[in-house]
């Protein structure tokens, strides 16, 4: 992630559009009971490949009980899949073992997890700091907020929120800052990451030192990633609501999902911290990711509003490659020729969410290895090479009005 990548020029209609785009591969999903494929590493021989009857979201502490599974020899087209194909999966995840900064791989499909490995101690139920993945959490918390009336919405400027910290600098500039600018990294601000995140995070007063940077860019531009962005967030979330982000993020985000959501740390002044360092399990991460497939509802609660979801996966900015895009705090890509979105954290702290195969990969890694970039890669090409093909080559399950293609 750099701070200069150049900006895309698109209408508020495109954006939606291509919002809409990504999350519309959901509605291939079939009515009625899913069937959950069970694989263990005692697949590799041979002794435990199955099909198990659909169990509580998430898992059940209900025994499961194996019967044979279908063979297959690769995905019918116009068939939707159910489960995950043995040996894409196995190998996926024995690659997984080798990675040794790796301490989780957690795979859902339908909503129930398929296979969850953790490795060096780690295991699915214990709280990683997924860094990064941080900053999509806090666009969700924004967009819950916009749906209480907390805040007017994604155009509303920050300038009111801020402005004790204005004086004397370029305020006329500054005022033209909205809270869609700051979730897009489009603030404008000098960057408080890279090189000058030691500078940030020692200084007595985080939000002034964000809100007092230096414009490079003019608001809504250039995307300059920046965690004081997303700081700022928290610090306006905090004066909206009258709470702590992390009191009204565990209210109104957590505790739906069924999440203990821990503190986090603060700033000098008490400000929880927009975008880095939250706790989450691999299983808090799944049901993150599942929430925003399913368009921000759970059963019949809709946690966050469908069309903030549509807004929030909708590209507002590129890469130099223009391989990727970004939108309010997630990534948005192609993923072995199917639409993904995803939550990024340093070190290797992933949220993938593939929504036309109903896919949602969660992996954790020690943060500490400054040595990233080869790791996350190795992650990436699991997922392109195993996992999707896994998933692409699932058992078939029938669907009203599918036909195969010949």
């Amino acid at each position: 992630m750099t701070g200069d990548d150049a900006d895309i020029h698109q209408t508020a209609d495109t954006r939606q559009s291509r919002g809409l785009k990504v999350l519309d591969q959901v509605e291939r999903r079939c009515r009625g009971h899913y069937v959950k494929l069970a694989i263990s590493r005692a697949c590799a021989t041979g002794l435990a490949i199955g099909m198990v009857a659909c169990a509580g979201e998430y898992g059940s502490s209900e025994p499961n009980t194996l019967v044979s599974a279908p063979t297959t020899t690769g995905p019918i087209e116009g068939l939707p899949t159910v489960g995950l194909e043995r040996e894409h999966l196995q190998a996926a995840l024995d690659d997984a073992a080798e990675l040794p900064r790796l301490r989780c791989l957690v795979i859902a499909r339908h909503g129930e997890i398929q296979a969850e490995e953790c490795f060096r101690g780690a295991n699915p139920g214990s709280y990683a700091n997924v860094k990064s993945v941080s900053k999509s959490v806090i666009s969700a918390v924004v967009g819950i907020a916009i749906a209480d009336g907390h805040l007017t919405g994604a155009d509303q400027p920050i300038y009111p929120f801020l402005s004790e910290y204005l004086e004397g600098d370029t305020a006329s500039v500054k005022q033209r800052i909205t809270v869609g600018n700051l979730l897009s990294m489009q603030s404008g601000l000098e960057r408080t990451s890279g090189n000058n995140y030691g500078r940030w995070v020692t200084s007595s007063n985080w939000v002034r030192y964000a809100i007092t940077r230096p414009m490079v860019a003019a608001p809504g531009s250039t995307r300059l990633y920046s965690t004081g962005n997303s700081h700022l967030l928290s610090a306006i979330l905090t004066e909206a609501t009258g709470r702590s982000t992390w009191d009204y993020a565990r209210e109104k985000l957590a505790e739906p999902l069924g999440m203990r959501l821990p503190r986090w740390p603060v700033d000098p002044q008490g400000v929880f911290f927009g975008g880095n360092d939250m706790l989450l399990t691999p299983r808090d991460m799944i049901r993150f990711g599942d929430l925003y497939r399913n368009r921000g509802r759970i059963g019949d609660r809709q946690v966050i509003p469908e069309r903030w979801i549509e807004d929030s996966l909708a590209p507002r900015t590129r890469s130099r490659s223009g391989d990727e895009h970004y939108g309010y705090s997630w990534f948005i890509a192609d993923v072995g020729g199917h639409p993904m979105f995803y939550a990024w954290g340093y070190g290797g702290q992933y949220i993938f969410v593939v929504p036309d195969l109903e896919l949602t990969v969660a992996t954790t890694s020690d943060p500490d290895d400054a040595r990233s970039r080869g790791h996350n890669q190795a992650i990436i090409s699991i997922l392109r090479n195993e996992i999707v093909p896994a998933a692409e080559r699932g058992a078939h399950r029938a669907a009203p009005g599918a036909t195969r293609v010949e």
